[in-house]
């Protein structure tokens, strides 16, 4: 086994050859973008693509749009430090999509339009509740967007050598540029074209590393884990039992608990994933969208299971430790140390692309929120125009990109696959809660949603707020600032990571409380809402106010 140096962990590649590959992604992205989306937009077309997608289509986009940088990056870092416990993002990630498909997925594209507020709104009173999803849907794409800022961050600085923190932040400027002009120049059509294309892309490049990490060890797993536990100098067997994160101590045993409910349960309250449903024309085509992805997804996260652990073996967990980002850089170190310059930029460039194609799908979802929720149904009462209402979503979409890359500058040396497990958490007590009542409750009314929305949107991300993760983490060993302030400010009082055990159930709760203190009713608009989602009769009418 060979491995790279800890003084070559900060410069692998060959930085020519990598700004070459991104520019290539990016131009060859941008070419279809430009070809497939360009031009004048109505309001459907740029929330939606009209519905012009099929099943197959739109459910390898909707892997393009899941698959992010903390399923190829995160995950494949978590793996390689953290063993089996690792490997616990990737089924709670796959387990979650039975939950969308089983209860929400045919549900929501026939009762909604445009947005998840169409849906949560249908049958209560329109204004509130659709102000209260818009903020839910901000808040849930912000953390998102964080994750994936934060993963361009590291990604980029390891390819070009730079260390230092303003050249992180220039990468991370980038990459928002880059997104808000796909989004701009696009609008959905574009972004699932390149959704499609970084889905094929990411799964091919990882098939082919997992042969090859295979094939170095004779197509053998045990040789493999064996590998990777002997280059595992502090954790060792301990890479191939559960425990090695979420098992030292009763508070992290509990941390593992919220952190399953937030990954099975985020996936059904993702707005951008939501959203995507609505690009396809019937309901069949929903079903048929899961399907797709359901199976491209499954297949991919066995994938990063050989990926983590042929980057413990091959590259060693204390150079990945050592390298930009952290354990976000495993993959990237496993390209380079299987082929070099060239896979490296390949493999790099997939991952680039990645999360263009995220951070696009999730700005999109973001400015269609602000435009329709509430710029149209909300500030001017439904009396705007589709071109007006385009104008103001491309105008969100830049603010939009400005704020996640401010923020993401603050967030670059978390594990991306960790960010993202907040952002589920957040949509798992905020929105959740708030669909499942509104489908199939018909005593849920408009108190109800409010205290669900509000209530685990609050909770959620105030846990956070006075979590270790924002404040007072220090690795134990190493002494290591893992918070994202200075170890110097430390203010935490709740002790889990993940807020999903205390926020998801409160969300519930809250949301059946406002229900039976309230008097209201419409049992005729439940009925018809029923109708509707079980048929998808009058999907194409607007929305009444």
């Amino acid at each position: 086994m060979t491995s790279l140096p800890l003084a070559d962990a900060t410069s692998v590649g060959t930085p020519a050859l990598n700004i070459g590959i991104f520019a290539a992604f990016v131009l060859f992205t941008l070419v279809i973008v430009i070809r497939v989306a360009s031009g004048r937009k109505t309001a459907e077309q740029y929330y939606t693509a009209a519905g012009a997608f099929d099943g197959r289509q739109n459910g390898i986009a909707i892997a393009g749009d899941y698959l992010s940088a903390a399923s190829f990056l995160g995950i494949a870092g978590a793996i390689a430090l953290q063993g089996y416990d690792g490997f616990l993002y990737s089924i709670g990630f796959l387990v979650a999509w039975l939950v969308a498909l089983l209860l929400v997925a045919e549900l929501l594209r026939n009762t909604g339009r445009f947005t998840m507020a169409d849906v949560l709104s249908y049958r209560l009173r329109q204004r509130p509740v659709r102000v209260a999803t818009a903020i839910s849907v901000i808040c849930v794409s912000f953390f998102y967007l964080l994750a994936q800022m934060a993963g361009a961050g590291g990604l980029v600085s390891l390819l070009l050598g730079v260390s230092g923190e303003a050249a992180q932040n220039l990468v991370i400027a980038i990459v928002g540029v880059i997104m808000i002009a796909y989004v701009l120049i696009g609008g959905m059509k574009g972004t699932t074209w390149v959704q499609i294309i970084k889905a094929i892309l990411l799964i091919a490049g990882t098939f082919v590393m997992t042969v090859w990490v295979l094939g170095k060890y004779g197509f053998n797993l045990s040789s493999l884990f064996q590998s990777a536990v002997d280059s595992s100098t502090t954790a060792g067997e301990k890479l191939l039992e559960p425990g090695l994160k979420y098992g030292q101590s009763t508070t992290t045993k509990i941390d593992f608990i919220s952190l399953s409910m937030a990954l099975v349960l985020g996936t059904a309250g993702l707005p951008h994933v939501l959203q995507r449903f609505y690009t396809v024309p019937t309901s069949k085509q929903a079903r048929r969208s899961v399907e797709w992805a359901i199976w491209l997804i499954g297949g991919f996260y066995l994938l990063t299971l050989v990926v983590g652990y042929g980057a413990a073996a091959l590259v060693g967990p204390d150079t990945i430790a050592a390298a930009p980002g952290k354990a976000n850089a495993a993959a990237p170190l496993l390209a380079y140390e299987l082929g070099g310059s060239v896979l490296l930029g390949i493999i790099s460039g997939v991952a680039f692309a990645t999360i263009l194609a995220v951070v696009a799908g999730l700005t999109i979802t973001t400015s269609a929120t602000f435009a329709h929720d509430l710029y149209k149904e909300v500030f001017r009462h439904g009396r705007t125009t589709g071109d007006q209402e385009v104008r103001v979503a491309r105008i969100a979409a830049v603010v939009i990109g400005v704020v996640a890359i401010v923020g993401g500058m603050y967030a670059k040396s978390q594990n991306i696959a960790f960010l993202v497990a907040l952002a589920f958490a957040v949509a798992a007590s905020a929105n959740l809660p708030t669909i499942l009542y509104s489908l199939f409750w018909k005593g849920f009314n408009t108190r109800g949603a409010l205290f669900s929305i509000y209530g685990g949107l609050v909770s959620a991300i105030g846990l956070i707020v006075f979590s270790p993760v924002v404040s007072g983490k220090v690795d134990a060993t190493t002494g290591a600032n893992l918070a994202m302030l200075p170890p110097s400010v430390d203010f935490h009082w709740f002790p889990l990571d993940n807020p999903g055990l205390v926020s998801i159930p409160l969300a519930f709760f809250l949301g059946w409380l406002g229900s039976v203190t309230s008097r209201e009713h419409n049992a005729a608009k439940y009925a018809e809402m029923e109708v509707r989602s079980l048929t998808g009769h009058g999907v194409a009418q607007p929305v009444e106010h």
